[in-house]
């Protein structure tokens, strides 16, 4: 009995949670859509896809799947440079290198990427996202590349001025923003009706009730939007721009997921997620919707904190989403139609500002500097470059940010006091990682040593010896030892003994 009223509840919450993700899902896959350069309706299928298909598998139980703001800049660039056709054979290889990715237990390694560079790439993602939708608030065609768009904002803002078209346009995007920001204020409301549903159904209200003569959503069909590639498409995967699309397709929607898979953990008590069939899953969805010509997917954290805060309990809360996505789109795609573009563009501008941790990196800068010139390095990079370099100059700036914190290496001066006739050796302890990147500071220090005393330099203490430092230590002791009959003399001792001065230089030992 107990069992059975369990169960009854667990389809009550799932029901009502599913409802709840569905009204957040509608507009942010169109948009996401449009924002990418290609039909609304593909954002609708790679959402369908990401409930029915990626719902149903093992991995996370409460994450929700569907086309991400994340990848919309890269998106956009891959449909500019290889055509819509043949963003289904990237997708489609994305999600088979996905999938090999799970089968090899790769998952976990995700969770190895720097925090920084995480941060920094969604941090670059939003001001490319924020840039160029700034044209699309005002119903205008932007340049392309995020520097472009950023480079063309002056120009951007004194023609809005004298169009009264273009600030009719402005006016729907912006209200759609000050809904989105004030409307999870209204706690009561917001219960009922998600905030970006809300802003969008108003602004469309809005426009429609005033007649507004702004830019809105064309549709061409839920049937009729889907283009699986052909083989000429799938031809263009031998170049080497398309495996770097295709990887940046991958690598990014995959560390997206499993990021999303360890902050919706923390959200719930329920079963943590299994990172490597979490990417299988992302993978066989990915698969899916290149074989649709759909957008890819990764799983979102909008989506999937709404579905754990509007109570879902099993996976079905996310299966039954993308349900209702599909039956929306099969059964009224015409409500797309009055859908204002401006307004769309405002949800996509408010999702690029919170990708950027504005509040976090004042005390981050204060805390961990080095993490800060990473996220920040890597942001600019990828306004700058793309997405793909962006994120590999990221990761290299992480790399070389932690070999200089783990090569630490101090030296223990002691026997400096003990000064005049007959004075003992100073004894030098080397301490810590001594590589390559400390060696100027060290030769510094020994070099500061007074000329006229013996001087014993102990390496036991060091966990590592790189064969640079091993060199140069060598010749600063040869260059120590007297040329003529006086009493100076260098001794490297790889052990904390009392050697003498005068006995010959131990070999190095690492």
């Amino acid at each position: 009995m107990q069992k059975s009223l369990h169960k009854t509840s667990d389809i009550r919450a799932d029901f009502t949670a599913s409802l709840v993700v569905f009204l957040v899902a509608v507009p942010l896959c169109v948009g996401v859509a449009v924002a990418s350069g290609v039909p609304a309706e593909l954002g609708l299928v790679t959402g369908i896809v990401g409930g029915l298909l990626t719902g149903l598998l093992p991995g996370s139980s409460l994450q929700v799947s569907g086309p991400a703001a994340g990848l919309t800049v890269l998106v956009y660039e891959a449909v500019q440079e290889f055509g819509l056709s043949a963003l289904g054979a990237l997708v489609l290889a994305a999600g088979v290198l996905q999938l090999a990715m799970g089968a090899l237990r790769l998952g976990r390694w995700f969770r190895a990427i720097s925090v920084a560079v995480v941060q920094g790439m969604l941090s670059g993602i939003g001001l490319v996202l924020i840039a160029g939708q700034l044209y699309a608030l005002t119903d205008t065609r932007a340049p392309g590349t995020g520097l472009a768009n950023l480079g063309g904002l002056p120009e951007l803002a004194s023609d809005t001025i004298w169009s009264d078209q273009a600030l009719t346009a402005l006016a729907v995007g912006v209200g759609t923003i000050a809904v989105l920001v004030l409307w999870p204020r209204w706690k009561r409301a917001a219960r009922v009706l998600p905030a970006p549903l809300a802003a969008v159904a108003l602004a469309t209200v809005t426009v429609a009730v005033l007649g507004l003569p702004v830019a809105r959503v064309e549709v061409t069909g839920l049937l009729s939007a889907v283009q699986p590639p052909g083989r000429a498409d799938f031809g263009q995967l031998a170049g080497v721009g398309a495996v770097g699309t295709v990887l940046a397709f991958a690598l990014i929607a995959s560390a997206e997921s499993l990021f999303s898979a360890a902050a919706v953990d923390r959200l719930h008590d329920g079963p943590r997620t299994d990172y490597d069939k979490e990417l299988m899953a992302q993978g066989a969805g990915n698969a899916v919707c290149g074989l649709l010509g759909a957008l890819p997917m990764t799983a979102v954290i909008v989506r999937s904190a709404a579905n754990v805060r509007a109570g879902a309990r099993t996976k079905a809360s996310r299966v039954l989403h993308g349900a209702w996505l599909l039956l929306f789109a099969a059964a009224f795609p015409a409500a797309l139609d009055v859908v204002p573009l401006a307004a769309l563009a405002g949800v996509l501008v408010h999702a690029g500002c919170k990708l950027i941790p504005v509040r976090d990196m004042v005390p981050l800068w204060r805390e961990h500097r080095g993490e800060a010139v990473v996220l920040m390095g890597t942001a600019v990079a990828i306004v700058v470059t793309n997405m793909f370099e962006g994120v590999l100059i990221g990761l290299l700036m992480a790399v070389a940010k932690s070999a200089w914190e783990t090569s630490h290496a101090h030296l223990e001066v002691s026997g400096l006091e003990d000064g005049g006739p007959g004075a003992g050796p100073v004894r030098v302890r080397a301490l810590g990682n001594a590589t390559f990147l400390r060696l100027p500071r060290l030769l510094d220090q020994l070099e500061a040593l007074p000329p006229d005393r013996d001087v014993i330099l102990d390496l036991s203490g060091l966990r590592h010896l790189d064969r640079a430092c091993a060199a140069a230590l060598g010749n600063w002791a040869e260059r120590r030892r007297p040329a003529g009959p006086g009493p100076v003399a260098a001794t490297v001792s790889p052990t904390a003994t009392d050697t003498p001065a005068s006995t010959p230089t131990p070999p190095f030992k690492t």
